[in-house]
This record gives C-alpha cells, structure tokens and sequence, in this order.
C-alpha cells in the first residue's frame, strides 16, 4: 500500500508532482485546508507537508497516528510542537536553504531603505509634496554592519554587505573565526559589536538568551543612531524599549518585517512610529524562494518515507529513541 501523504497549506504544484511521481506516494493535496478537513484525513496519513498556516500542534497530531514525518517548506518550526512530535515519533524537518537569498536580499532592501529613506520619500512624492530637504541620507560605503547570526542568511547578507564596501562584523557563539575570516568578517563579542556598529541585523535563532535581546539594556550599549533590521523573528525586540529609544534618538531607524505577534497588535508601539518601516513579513516572500521550499520539502517526505533517510531534523532526539 503506498504511503498517504498530506500536503495542508498551498504550495508549488511542482512539488506536488515530485511527489505523485513515485508509485509508493498517495498525495493529497487542494490548497490552503481549514483545520477541521486536516483532522479528517490525518487518520491514515504517513507524512505531513506544511507552510506556516497549518497549525501542528499537540491538539493536532492526536489525530495522526500513522504520522512518521512532517517537513516543513520554510524555516522556522514555531507552528510545530516538537515536543510532542518527538514523545510520538514524529521526524520534524525543515528546508532552510530555499529562502536564504530572498531573505538576504530583502535585508539588504530594509537596509538601503533606512540609509536613503526611501519608503518616507515616496509617500511624501505620492502625495504631491517636492520636499528633497527632509530626506537627506547616509552612504552604507565604510559603515560597520554588525551581523547577530553567521548562519546561512546571515553569511550572504555579509557577503553582500563587503560588495557595498561596508566594514562586517558578526557576533555567532557557533561559527569558528577561521570561516568568518575567509568572508573579510570579523568575528566579535556582542557588547563589541552593539558599540561599532552602525546597523544591526537580526538572524539568530529564538532561544531564552537571544529573546528580547534588543532591550533598553543593550540598546544602551549601541552607538548613537545606529540602525537596526529584523527579519528573522519578532520576538528576539522588546517593542516598547526600542520605541523609546527612536523616540530619544539613541536608535536612528528600525527595518522591520516579523513581529510578535504576527500580525502586530493595534497597540504596537512602533507601528506607524515615523524612523521605522514595516513590511508584512515579506522576506521569503518570492515566487524562487516559495517554489525552493517546496521541492525541498517534497524531497525530504521522499527520502524519509522511500530512503528511510532524514535531513534538517529539528527534533534530532527522536531519532536515538
């Protein structure tokens, strides 16, 4: 009997085909599917595939007792309960590589948007107004661009930020020098890095060190004006010290696409507050990086169900159990 497996968000259809390609894969798959019409399924289901719609909790998952693996087309794993995953022997994996160049080159877009004040200027040109004066910028050329999180996206966003000539250091606990070294990166202590950089980007993963870890005490530790872009998750910025410090003009501008929580509440206390520019967590947001996550998650529910082989496990400890 072939594997069933699930496919409950919207992906490409080309991954849908590397799946049905194989003789020993059943597939189902119509899209985004309302939580109850997945519960109904998961029954026999022996694989999972999802974005960020589908919600696989512990509430979830008590439905799919056959479930052997989910792979999740894109990053980030919060919308999983790995924990029960594991306790259930459930492989959880991820596709990290698909989105890494969207992402870095949407950081670069937030980057160069708070240097020359791009968004403010074309609203204010779109509403009739000529005013040249108000929008006057900085080169990022001899900047020093301060990259928390030399992991893949953060790597190519340092890669790109050398061709702009800027000045890169990055703060990683589990990246050797030597590597940095090789990409003309400093490798530095994060108080270093608060106090020389002039922008500060976010790629580091949530943990109980990186959360919140831009807050009124290490925003002290910045240097004056410095500007700060995050697109990897909200949580790692406390919304109301990082407000305070734009107002006092300790921070010179923020570049934000992730929130916590998603999406920002209305009381937000840097929605709308001028200095910052928003986006609706667009990073990986391309038409290359969806279809990239989507193949490889196809390919790793193949490998996983036909191979018996696991990549990108994000609850490594099911498979020593």
């Amino acid at each position: 009997m072939p594997f069933h497996v699930l496919i409950s968000d919207n992906v490409d259809k080309r991954a849908v085909a590397l799946l049905q390609q194989s003789q020993d894969i059943r597939v189902t798959f119509e899209g985004d599917m309302p939580r109850d019409k997945v519960i109904s399924i998961l029954g026999d289901v022996d694989a999972l595939v999802i974005r960020s719609a589908t919600k696989a909790d512990a509430a979830l998952l008590e439905y799919a007792p056959n479930l052997k693996a989910i792979a999740r087309a894109g990053v980030g794993v919060d919308n999983v309960d790995l924990n029960f995953a594991t306790d259930k022997n459930i492989v959880v994996m991820n596709t990290p590589d698909g989105n890494t160049i969207s992402t870095a080159e949407f950081t670069f877009g937030l980057m160069l948007s708070l240097a020359r004040h791009i968004p403010q200027a074309h609203g204010s040109l779109a509403g009739g107004k000529w005013d040249r004066k108000s929008f006057t910028g900085v080169e990022l050329r001899g900047k020093t661009l301060g990259v928390v999180g030399f992991g893949r996206i953060g790597r190519q966003v340092a890669k790109r930020a050398n061709a702009f000539d800027m000045n890169v250091i990055a703060f990683d606990p589990f990246v050797l020098p030597d590597l940095a070294a090789d990409m003309d990166v400093s490798m530095v202590d994060l108080d270093t890095l608060y106090a020389q950089s002039d922008f500060i980007t976010l790629h580091t993963t949530v943990t109980d060190e990186s959360r919140y870890m831009v807050n009124a005490a290490t925003i002290a530790k910045m240097k004056k004006g410095v500007r700060i872009i995050n697109a990897a998750r909200g949580v790692l910025i406390n919304d109301s010290d990082l407000a305070e410090a734009i107002k006092s003009g300790q921070v010179g501008g923020a570049g934000l696409d992730v929130y916590e929580p998603e999406p920002p509440t209305a009381d937000n206390p840097l929605i709308g507050l001028p200095g910052v520019i928003h986006t609706p967590h667009l990073a990986a947001s391309t038409s290359d990086a969806q279809n990239n996550v989507a193949l490889d998650a196809a390919q790793l529910i193949l490998d996983a169900l036909l191979q018996g082989r696991y990549a990108n496990v994000c609850n490594p400890k099911v498979l020593h159990k």
